[in-house]
């Protein structure tokens, strides 16, 4: 099998406000790599990727894509819907790190658990988030009450800032207990903080209840739930920043606590790594009568067509719905952006832009729907994979999974009204 290549552009600017590019994330993650990668090992993670800068589109990249190198680490885990696995990426090295930066994928998102023992969870975590009206120094003044609650249980705790408007607060446990009895935990402690600062704190899911307060978010602890790693980028605000630890000093000084990339390198080669204490503290969270409910995620079925899975109708990921319609137009290319079919008539190695279609649930299924029946066909289906570009740069490079459609392809125009469609070489 040939080696599966994507473009490198380096000069991609990801943060067009700052002029933060490509090469400049990958030169970031190579030189944090030292400080991170004991965070990331043997964890499935998730990967928000941009596929051109911040300001455009973003997904969560859960599933490895197609184009991922062999020699990217991946480990299986079952849907909850037990119809498929989903193969997560494994970041145990340099050359993976640079690999994912390499495609946009800013932000890293681990889970709480490590492979194989994906059932015993590594922390608890609290992820503090300041509803509309609230603060960061609000944030602070609530990490330092759930830090003394949590001492009175004889449990240590570790801060760090989200970079982007929050923090959170870990408990390492490098223990047995479950996700269910950490998110349980983690509910009774976030409700009785509410309970005893209702002015400042609540535990409810709802927005409407976040108003001028700091919502503890216990759900983060479920099995299927990731919290943005330590030394992530974030692609929140116009310039990157950094998910960085902070000391307790520094959080009840509540003071200059954004860490750009080259802040967050000089102060770990200053300090060392705050979040080291995280990966080897060995604690017991208390058994608690209070049980929370969990909240389940809904999976639907899903649909293969001659061989090829389709994408869901309603998911994160990366990977959409493309058609090759036949039609009495000829073959028309339908790439499934933003909830809508954007089309090309194909002609040769061109494509030819034409309206936008909207999309009836029933291409999901793999089917025509009924009203259309005697006018198109499907000659090929399967999903697309976005690796980089944008309307706004007039290229897309682009990875199909299906029979008509494989491996990688260009699309991309010099003005005119006319596209091209290649194979990648």
């Amino acid at each position: 099998m040939a080696a599966k290549k994507v473009a490198r552009r380096p000069d991609r600017v990801l943060f067009p406000k700052s002029g933060f590019t490509k090469n400049d994330a990958v030169d970031y993650y190579e030189r944090v790599a030292k400080w991170l990668l004991p965070h990331l090992k043997n964890v499935p993670v998730s990967l928000k990727r941009y596929p051109d800068s911040v300001r455009g589109e973003s997904f969560w990249e859960k599933d490895a894509p197609s184009f991922t190198p062999d020699w990217v680490r991946t480990v299986d885990v079952p849907r909850r819907s037990g119809d498929s696995k989903i193969h997560y990426i494994i970041i145990d090295d340099v050359r993976t790190l640079a690999w994912a930066a390499d495609v946009g994928a800013i932000e890293i998102h681990p889970f709480l658990h490590r492979a194989p023992n994906i059932v015993r969870a590594t922390s608890v975590v609290f992820d503090l988030d300041p509803g509309e009206g609230a603060s960061l120094e609000m944030c602070c003044e609530v990490a330092l009450v759930l830090r003394d609650a949590l001492a009175t249980l004889r449990l240590k705790s570790f801060a760090k800032v989200s970079g982007s408007k929050g923090l959170q607060v870990y408990v390492p446990l490098n223990g047995t207990a479950s996700h269910d009895a950490t998110e349980s935990f983690a509910r009774f402690v976030a409700e009785e903080l509410a309970r005893g600062n209702p002015e400042l704190v609540t535990a409810k899911m709802g927005k409407q209840f976040r108003a001028k307060k700091i919502f503890i978010d216990w759900s983060q602890n479920a099995d299927f739930k990731t919290t943005v790693s330590v030394y992530s980028l974030r692609a929140k605000r116009e310039r990157p920043f950094v998910s960085m630890p902070v000391t307790w000093e520094e959080v009840e000084a509540a003071d200059d606590l954004d860490f750009d990339p080259d802040a967050a390198i000089a102060r770990l080669k200053k300090i060392g790594d705050l979040f080291a204490p995280v990966l080897r503290l060995k604690q017991t969270i208390p058994e608690l009568t209070s049980r929370a409910a969990r909240i389940p995620e809904s999976e639907s079925g899903e649909v293969t067509i001659r061989g090829i899975r389709l994408p869901k109708a309603r998911s994160q990921s990366g990977r959409r719905l493309f058609i090759v319609a036949k039609t009495e137009m000829g073959n028309e290319l339908w790439l499934n952006m933003g909830g809508t079919f954007k089309r090309w008539i194909l002609r040769s190695d061109r494509a030819m832009p034409t309206d936008d279609l909207a999309i009836d649930p029933a291409y999901f299924r793999g089917e025509v729907p009924a009203a259309w029946r005697n006018r198109i066909s499907i000659a090929d289906i399967g999903c697309y994979e976005l690796i980089d570009g944008s309307f706004e740069r007039r290229r897309f490079d682009l990875w199909f999974t299906g029979n008509m459609f494989s491996g990688e392809w260009i699309l991309e125009t010099r003005g005119d009204e006319w596209w091209t469609l290649t194979p990648r070489d």
